[in-house]
C-alpha cells in the first residue's frame, strides 16, 4: 500500500517552528485514522522522537549529502509500505545545505527527488504585506520545486493573518493554509543539544493541544489536498534487501536509556538484516550487561547530563571495561565515546569517572565544539572501514576530549571545513569517535562490525564484588 500524501513542511529558516508544526501534523492526520510515516532532512536524532509519539512510528532520517539519491528513495519506499500518509519535516531552511553554492543535504533537493509538494512555514510576527515578498521569493527561486502552500507562524490573530494571506494571494501562485498563534502550551522546551527528547516533553496532553492548535487554525483538507499524490517518484519503489552478506547471528547490546538515545533507526535495520540481535541495555541502571552478548554499540546521546549516575553505576563500567579488554567488538559515537574515555570533566571542573577504555577524558564547555558534516577515510588495515574506503557522518556536541596518546591506534581520518582534524580510534576490538556515522553511506562498516561480533565468543560478565 502507497501512501496517498507525502508533503514537505519546510521553513525559511531554523527557528521557525518546523518540528512543532510537522508534529502537529502528523497527530493530527494520525487521530482521522491515517497510518502516518514521519521524516526529517538532515542529521538529526531529536525530531524524530516527536515523530514517533505523533505517529507510532519509527521516525526516519533522509538525507542527500551522506547518502545519494537512490538510497534516499530506497529507504523512502520501504519506510512509507503500508502508510497512508508522509510528512517529510525539513532541515533549516529551504535552501540550506552542506554549503552555501549547493542544495546538497537541503530540503529543496529531497523534496525535488520525492516530487513531494513543499508547505512553507513562515514567521509571521510583525509582518503584514512583505510576506508576499517573502513567499514569492522563495516560490521563485527554484522553479523545478513544488511551493504549493504556506503556514504563517507565531500570527497574533485571524485580523493579522488576514493581511498575510490576501498579501500572498495577491502576488503568488502559493496557497495560503491558515495560521498558528502562539500558544505556551505546545511550546517545546529546549536545551543545549536541541529540543528536548519527545519521551521527556510530550505527555498525551501536549499531543492533543498540538492536534487542537492546528486543526483550528489550518485547513488541513486543503492540505492533505495539495498532498495528494498517486505515484511515486521511480526508485521509491524498490523494497529489497540491503546490499550486504548477513552472518552467523551475533547478539549485540545496544545502549539505550536516557544518557544513550542518538540513533539512525536505519543503522539499526541495517545491523538486523545483517543477522545481529539488538538487544537494549541501561549503562545508568542496569547493573550488568545482558546475557550472553557478542559485542556492543553505544551511541550518541546525554552522557554528560547523567555523568554522576554513570559513573555511580560502578558494576555496568566494570563490565564495560572488561568486555573491551576481552577483545570482544564495541563500537562507540560521540556520547557513548565520552562514556568510554577515563572521566567526564563537566562545565563547573568536576571530573566523573567512566570506563576508562581510553586513556584521555572528555571536557564538556559552555559552547560549541563541532557541528557539521564529516566524511572520514579508512587508513587501519584492521578498521571496519578499510584503506581508502569512505563514510560519511556528522558531529554535534559541547565536548573535546584531551589530545589522545600517540600509541592509541588510529583506525580512520577526516578532516571538518574548519580544519578540525577528525579521527577515528581503536583500543583492544573497541573502535570510537565523535562521529555520528551512517551506516548505509559504507554497509561494509557494519558489515565488518557484525562480522566481528559473531565471530567472538559469548560474554560471561566479570565479578564485581567488592567495587
Amino acid at each position: 500500500m502507497r501512501p496517498a500524501l507525502r508533503v514537505v513542511i519546510a521553513g525559511t529558516h531554523s527557528g521557525v517552528g518546523k518540528t512543532t508544526i510537522a508534529t502537529a501534523l502528523m497527530a493530527s492526520l494520525h487521530r482521522r485514522g491515517l497510518t502516518v510515516q514521519g521524516f526529517k532532512v538532515g542529521p538529526d536524532f531529536i525530531d524524530p522522537t516527536f515523530h514517533r509519539v505523533a505517529t507510532g512510528r519509527s521516525g526516519r532520517n533522509l538525507d542527500g549529502w551522506m547518502l545519494p539519491r537512490e538510497r534516499n528513495l530506497a529507504l523512502f519506499g520501504r519506510a512509507v509500505n503500508g502508510a497512508d500518509a508522509a510528512v517529510i519535516e525539513g532541515v533549516m531552511g529551504l535552501f540550506d545545505g552542506e554549503s552555501a553554492t549547493s542544495l546538497s543535504g537541503s530540503t529543496a533537493e529531497m523534496a525535488r527527488w520525492l516530487d513531494a509538494p513543499v508547505v512553507l512555514v513562515v514567521d509571521g510576527a510583525a509582518m503584514a504585506g512583505s510576506a508576499a515578498a517573502l513567499v514569492r521569493g522563495f516560490e521563485s527561486f527554484d522553479l523545478e520545486l513544488k511551493v504549493a502552500g504556506v503556514l504563517f507562524n507565531r500570527v497574533s490573530g485571524p485580523g493579522h493573518y488576514a493581511y498575510l494571506r490576501d498579501a500572498v494571494a495577491a502576488h503568488c501562485r502559493t496557497a495560503p493554509l491558515g495560521y498558528l498563534p502562539p500558544n505556551p502550551a505546545v511550546q517545546i522546551p529546549e536545551r543545549h543539544l536541541g529540543l528536548k527528547l519527545a519521551e521527556e516533553v510530550m505527555p498525551e496532553e501536549r499531543l492533543r493541544a498540538l492536534t487542537g492548535w492546528i486543526e483550528s487554525h489550518v485547513n488541513i483538507d486543503q492540505l492533505l489536498e495539495l498532498g495528494s499524490s498517486s505515484s511515486l517518484p521511480r526508485g521509491a519503489m524498490d523494497e529489497s534487501g540491503f546490499d550486504v552478506r548477513p552472518v552467523r547471528p551475533p547478539r549485540l547490546g545496544l545502549a539505550r536509556d536516557r544518557a544513550f538515545c542518538f540513533y539512525y533507526q536505519d543503522n539499526l535495520d541495517l545491523l538486523g538484516a545483517l543477522g545481529a540481535e539488538l538487544v537494549e541495555f541501561s549503562p545508568i541502571t542496569d547493573a550488568h550487561l545482558p546475557d550472553g552478548v557478542n559485542g556492543l554499540y553505544l551511541g550518541g546521546g546525554y552522557p554528560e547530563l547523567h555523568a554522576s549516575a554513570l559513573a555511580a553505576n560502578q558494576s555496568m563500567r566494570a563490565e564495560v571495561s572488561a568486555f573491551a579488554q576481552s577483545g570482544a567488538p564495541i563500537y562507540a559515537e560521540c556520547g557513548g565515546f565520552m562514556y568510554l574515555t577515563e572521566e567526564i570533566v563537566d562545565t563547573e571542573g568536576r571530573a566523573h569517572p567512566m570506563v576508562g577504555v581510553f586513556p584521555t577524558r572528555s571536557r564538556l564547555q559552555s559552547r560549541l565544539a563541532a557541528l557539521g558534516y564529516v566524511e572520514v577515510e579508512g587508513v587501519a588495515q584492521n578498521g571496519w572501514l578499510g584503506p581508502g574506503e569512505r563514510a560519511r557522518g556528522h558531529e554535534y556536541r559541547y565536548s573535546y576530549i584531551d589530545e589522545m596518546p600517540v600509541p592509541v591506534e588510529r583506525v580512520y581520518r577526516g578532516c571538518s571545513k574548519g580544519g578540525r582534524r577528525i579521527e577515528g580510534y581503536r583500543a583492544w576490538a573497541t573502535v570510537a569517535s565523535y562521529v555520528h556515522l551512517h551506516f548505509l553511506s559504507c554497509p561494509q562498516f557494519a558489515a565488518r562490525f557484525v562480522a566481528e561480533c559473531a565471530g567472538h565468543g559469548q560474554f560471561l560478565g566479570v565479578d564485581t564484588e567488592g567495587i
